[in-house]
């Protein structure tokens, strides 16, 4: 995670629209320059480093008013077209980047539990309790997540040297976040990243790893990022294009 000495709002205006950011000072940011990032659920995040003058950071703003615009929008747009769940049988269910569907199975003297068979996540509780089924889901997506990212990080973390020792980590579920990276060095994931391709789970992974050798997002950052998965920024705008559908709850 990257360490920082501040965050807060700021707006700027841009034709009718308004766009709001948050605004994150760094104090380990080597280069001098401000950095412009729309999240897959429309947020803007502007990171500076702590000398930055605001009137500066406003103007690089402005620059970008239209770049912005657009991807917010965007995100807004993917968005408007997710139902929440209500935990019924039907219901898409994603696992390793494949879609699945959900059956729940009513039996009154059953265990609650859920397990893959086929092209189906069966649930079998003893009476339909969204609640219920939404924890069996949860700690299905736990476990297969454990497995999953224990493997993972051990093959994406080998040709790293930075790296001397395999990471720890713990899982959390997020509704803006698919990991972090303490300044220790352990990493938090989200479970519902398990949901995702192999090739997204590896993105994340490398990120977050990355953050071990530059604790920032600077150029060197991305460089390094880069250097280990050139084609980053395609896999990551793919992850945030499925993002409002695997992160939803």
């Amino acid at each position: 995670m990257t360490p920082v000495t501040s965050e807060d709002q700021h707006r700027v205006a841009y034709g009718d629209e308004e766009i709001v950011f948050t605004l994150r000072r760094q104090p380990s940011r080597l280069i001098p320059s401000v950095s412009i990032h729309v999240e897959h659920d429309g947020r803007v995040q502007v990171d500076a480093p702590a000398q930055t003058p605001l009137a500066d950071v406003l103007a690089a703003v402005r620059k970008r008013s239209r770049w912005i615009s657009k991807h917010v929008f965007a995100a807004r747009e993917r968005q408007a077209h997710v139902l929440p769940r209500e935990y019924v049988s039907g219901e898409s269910i994603h696992y390793l980047g494949k879609r699945y569907r959900l059956k729940v199975i009513l039996q009154i003297d059953a265990k609650s539990e859920a397990k893959l068979r086929g092209a189906f996540l069966m649930v079998r509780v003893p009476g339909h309790d969204a609640e219920l089924i939404k924890a069996c889901i949860d700690t299905w997506y736990r476990d297969r997540a454990r497995e999953v990212f224990e493997n993972r990080i051990k093959v994406v973390s080998e040709p790293l040297r930075w790296v001397s020792q395999q990471p720890t980590f713990r899982l959390q579920f997020m509704t803006r976040q698919w990991g972090s990276c303490s300044p220790s060095g352990r990493l938090t994931l989200n479970p519902l990243l398990v949901a995702a391709a192999r090739e997204a789970i590896d993105y994340v992974l490398l990120h977050e790893m990355c953050h071990l050798k530059h604790h920032n997002h600077s150029r060197s950052f991305y460089a390094t990022l880069a250097r280990h998965l050139p084609d980053w920024k395609h896999v990551k705008a793919r992850l945030d294009n499925q993002a409002e559908l695997i992160l939803r709850r």
